[in-house]
């Protein structure tokens, strides 16, 4: 290697570090401009309808901004007041099962009453736990402080991106060599349309996930059936790990009313997650966005362990965009066109020259066809 190509892989080596280093911040703008460009085709949508640019981007943008707003006032009165509930309801549990624990020691063997757990010995034995979850609150709220900045940051971001996207894309495609600078850019409309399809199969599931989550909760007569479906809707966003992230809050709210309706609503989850995931899944996302459920899991997992939290929520959507640049860069534009350089050129040498010798022979032979021609 010359010197310039050492000086080329030390830049590429330090360029990769900076990027790790700076991994969060990428990832909060790739979810601004999956938010931008999902709302920047809502307002192409707008337009088309005869409405003006900055017109539609403000409605778009009032529409985003009123299911947030929906969302969080569905979401937090009704779980703050279930959960204060919860505070004293699990600790009269604890009194009612030792109580229940009092009796039967009566009622067994006295060979067998050293093996009887004692709930008090429990209770003080967690106390260090306790105390160190209660140490840790201020984690808990300079934690939740950086949530709130981070989709802050989010938000602003997006309207930046929203306020002129064309600007922005030019300067990405810039980026690249300028022959291929136009497949980059039927690549990003290819995104843009996959991101889209992928918005809309999602809003679909998560609206018949939450409405079968409140029906069913509803008919058990649970509190807060409400916030508890629509949190559910919310949280089928990350597939796989979503919807055991939402019977947790569901099955803890039966269960301050009686035990069998947690049961009762763990059982209606699940048959509500095998309905979407056997049948609802196959008919809308298959149309919208084609990925294979081992690839999803995975990918999942991979975010989740190099991006955390955040990496989780948006593996579908990187997911997506990664599949469309490895399908189209990687498999049409190297793969697919390896060795096929030589045979074109040998085929078009080939073709030249049978196309040559057939032109030597109608020069050779026209003369002696029109030998009264000639003489003229």
């Amino acid at each position: 290697m010359n010197l310039g190509q050492w000086i080329g892989l030390i830049a590429l080596v330090i360029s990769l570090y900076i990027l790790w280093q700076i991994k969060d911040v990428l990832l909060l703008m790739f979810a601004a401009i999956v938010l931008a460009t999902t709302l920047n085709r809502l307002a192409k949508r707008l337009q088309r309808m005869g409405m003006a640019r900055g017109l539609a981007v403000i409605l778009s943008v009032g529409i985003f901004l009123a299911v947030v707003v929906g969302f969080f006032w569905l979401i937090v009165p009704p779980f703050t007041q279930q959960f204060q509930e919860l505070t004293y309801r699990v600790p009269q549990g604890f009194q009612r099962f030792n109580a229940w624990l009092d009796q039967a020691e009566t009622r067994i063997p006295t060979q067998l009453t050293p093996y009887i757990p004692d709930v008090n010995s429990l209770i003080q034995q967690a106390q260090p736990f306790i105390n160190r979850a209660l140490g840790s609150s201020f984690t808990f709220v300079s934690g939740t402080l950086e949530v709130v900045l981070k989709i802050l940051l989010v938000l602003v971001l997006t309207g930046m991106f929203l306020a002129d996207p064309a600007a922005y894309r030019k300067v990405f495609i810039r980026l690249f060599p300028s022959f291929y600078r136009r497949r980059v850019d039927g690549i990003l409309d290819k995104c843009e349309a996959s991101l889209e399809g992928w918005v809309v199969g999602a809003l679909i599931a998560m609206s018949v996930v939450g409405l079968l989550s409140v029906t069913g909760l509803s008919v058990l007569g649970v509190k807060a059936a409400l916030a508890l479906g629509v949190l559910a809707g919310f949280l089928n966003l990350i597939p796989n790990l979503g919807p055991t992230m939402s019977v947790i809050p569901a099955m803890a709210i039966a269960l301050l009313d009686a035990p069998w309706k947690s049961l009762a609503v763990l059982v209606i989850y699940f048959f509500i997650q095998q309905i979407e995931s056997n049948f609802l899944t196959p008919i809308v996302m298959a149309r919208q966005v084609s990925l294979l459920p081992a690839v999803t899991l995975i990918s999942q997992l991979f975010f989740v362990t190099f991006f955390g939290f955040l990496g989780l929520f948006l593996a579908l959507p990187l997911t997506v965009v990664a599949k469309i640049w490895v399908q189209e860069v990687l498999i049409k534009d190297v793969l697919d066109q390896w060795g096929n350089k030589s045979n074109r050129e040998t085929e078009l040498v080939l073709v030249s020259d049978q196309r040559s010798l057939d032109a030597d022979q109608t020069t050779e032979t026209h003369p002696s066809e029109n030998p009264q021609k000639e003489d003229k």
